[in-house]
C-alpha cells in the first residue's frame, strides 16, 4: 500500500510568497498598476481575500490569547513557578530589546542615512504622505504615557479591552489574573471543571485556526502580489540607505544575537531552532502582524521545537505584544534617521532616552501592522524632532514592518526556548 507525502505548509507558504512577488513585479513593470483591469483585480480579488484571511485570524485571536494564557498559567501548578518563568521572560525581553536598539543606534550613527536624503525627494514624499502623517501624529498625542500608561494596563472593562487592539495588554493582564485565580483555587471541584472548559476553548480555537491557516499560501500570494504591483522596487531604491540600515540591523539581531543566545542561554541547537520556525517566520513576514502569527508560533513550539506547553503558551501569548525587539530597533533607527535629516543634534542623554523609550515602546506596541508608527511620532516629539517627518518613511514602512515582525516573532520563540531550559518535558535538541 503506497502512501503519498504531502508538502509541508511552510513550503507551500514559501511558494505562494515567491510566486506572488514575481507575478506582482511582472504586472507592475509589464502592465502597470494604474491599468483598469489590474486595479479591479486588486480591488475585487486579491485585496478582499487577504483582508478576509487576516479578519479570520483576528476573529480567533481573543479566545486563543485568553485561553492559551490562562491554561499556560494554570498548568504551572503554583504561583512560584509563574513568578520564576515570568521574571525570566521579562529579563530576556529587556535584554534582547536593549541589544536590538543598541545595534540599530550604532549602525544609524555610523552610516548616517538621514544626512544623505535628496531634499527634493524628501519634499515630494512629505507632500504625498502629509495627510497620513498628520493622522498618525494626532493618534500619538492621544496615547497614554508615563503613569497613565501603566495604570491603563489594568482594565476597567475587560470586554472593551478584548475588542480593541490598542488595549491588548489589558486583556493579557486580565488573563494572567484569571490564571492565577485558577491556581489559587485549584482544590475546588468547580474550578477544575472551569479549567477543563477553558482548555476546551483553547483546543477549539486551535482547530479553527488550523482550518484558516490552510488558506495561508493563497493569502500570502495575495499579500505579496498586492505589494509588488503597487510599489515595485521604486520606493526601496529611493530610500535605499535608510532601508539598508534598518534591514541590516534586523539581520544582525536575527542571525547573530538570537543564535548565540539560544546556544549559550538555552543550550539548544540554533540549526534545529531555525529549521523549526520557518513557518511562523514566513507568516510573520507576509502578514506583518505578531498577533496573526501567534497560532503558527504556538503550533511549532509544541510540534517542532518540543517546548513544554505551559511555557510556550505563556511566553508566546505575552510576547505577541510585549516582546517586540524588531519594533524597538526600528523605532530607534527611525527617530535618529529623522533627527539627522532635520539637522537636530541629539545629545548622548537624548539618545539614551530614545533607547529607553524604544524598549518600553517595543513592550507596549500593538502587534498589528504599522502599530509602531504612533510610538515613533511620540518619541520624535519628546526629543525635539518634527513628528510629521514620519511621512518620509511611510512609503517603505510596510516592507520594513514585514521585516521587523519576522524578528519579533522569532524573538518570541527564542525566548520561549531559553525560558524552557530546565523546565520539565522539553525535548532534547538534536545535533
Amino acid at each position: 500500500m503506497s502512501t503519498t507525502k504531502t508538502m509541508p505548509l511552510h513550503w507551500k507558504i514559501a511558494i505562494g510568497f515567491v510566486v506572488g512577488l514575481i507575478a506582482g513585479l511582472a504586472v507592475h513593470y509589464g502592465i502597470g498598476p494604474e491599468v483598469d483591469g489590474v486595479r479591479k483585480l486588486i480591488a475585487w480579488a486579491t485585496q478582499p481575500f487577504s483582508t478576509l484571511f487576516l479578519n479570520l485570524i483576528f476573529m480567533l485571536i481573543v479566545p486563543l490569547l485568553f485561553s492559551a494564557l490562562v491554561v499556560g498559567v494554570s498548568e504551572m501548578g503554583d504561583v512560584a513557578s509563574l513568578g520564576r518563568i515570568g521574571w525570566r521572560t521579562l529579563a530576556c525581553t529587556v535584554l534582547f530589546s536593549g541589544i536590538a536598539v543598541l545595534i540599530g543606534l550604532v549602525l544609524v550613527g555610523v552610516f548616517k542615512p538621514g544626512a544623505g536624503v535628496d531634499p527634493a525627494l524628501a519634499q515630494q514624499l512629505l507632500a504625498e504622505q502629509g495627510d497620513r502623517a498628520a493622522a498618525i501624529v494626532d493618534d500619538s498625542r492621544s496615547q497614554a504615557s508615563g503613569m497613565a500608561m501603566l495604570l491603563s494596563i489594568v482594565p476597567t472593562n475587560v470586554i472593551k479591552a478584548a475588542s480593541d487592539n490598542g488595549t491588548i495588554l489589558s486583556l493579557m493582564f486580565f488573563s494572567l489574573m484569571f490564571g492565577v485565580g485558577i491556581v489559587l483555587s485549584a482544590d475546588k471541584p468547580a474550578v477544575a471543571t472551569l479549567k477543563r472548559g477553558i482548555e476546551g476553548l483553547f483546543e477549539v480555537s486551535m482547530t479553527l485556526i488550523g482550518l484558516v491557516i490552510r488558506l495561508a499560501p493563497l493569502a500570502v500570494f495575495c499579500f505579496m502580489f498586492n505589494l509588488a504591483v503597487l510599489f515595485g522596487w521604486d520606493l526601496l531604491v529611493r530610500l535605499a540607505s535608510y532601508v539598508a540600515v534598518v534591514v541590516g540591523a534586523l539581520a544582525i539581531h536575527l542571525f547573530v544575537v538570537y543564535p548565540l543566545a539560544i546556544k549559550a542561554l538555552g543550550r539548544y541547537s540554533p540549526a534545529r531552532f531555525f529549521r523549526g520556525v520557518q513557518g511562523p517566520m514566513l507568516v510573520a513576514f507576509s502578514t506583518a502582524s505578531s498577533n496573526a502569527t501567534l497560532p503558527a508560533a504556538l503550533r511549532v513550539a509544541d510540534t517542532r521545537l518540543g517546548l513544554p506547553s505551559h511555557v510556550s503558551r505563556f511566553v508566546l501569548t505575552i510576547g505577541a505584544t510585549a516582546n517586540q525587539n524588531g519594533t524597538a530597533l526600528f523605532e530607534g533607527v527611525t527617530v535618529i534617521f529623522l533627527a539627522q535629516f532635520f539637522g537636530v543634534d541629539l545629545s548622548l542623554g537624548d539618545q539614551v532616552l530614545v533607547m529607553l523609550v524604544c524598549i518600553l515602546g517595543g513592550i507596549g506596541t500593538a502587534g498589528v501592522p504599522s502599530g509602531s508608527l504612533p510610538v515613533v511620532a511620540l518619541i520624535c516629539a519628546m526629543v525635539g524632532v518634527p513628528p510629521h517627518g514620519i511621512g518620509l518613511i511611510l512609503g517603505v514602512n510596510h516592507f520594513l514592518d514585514m521585516c521587523r515582525t519576522t524578528v519579533n516573532v522569532t524573538g518570541d520563540l527564542a525566548i520561549a526556548t531559553i525560558v524552557s531550559r530546565g523546565e520539565a518535558h522539553r525535548a532534547e535538541p538534536s545535533s
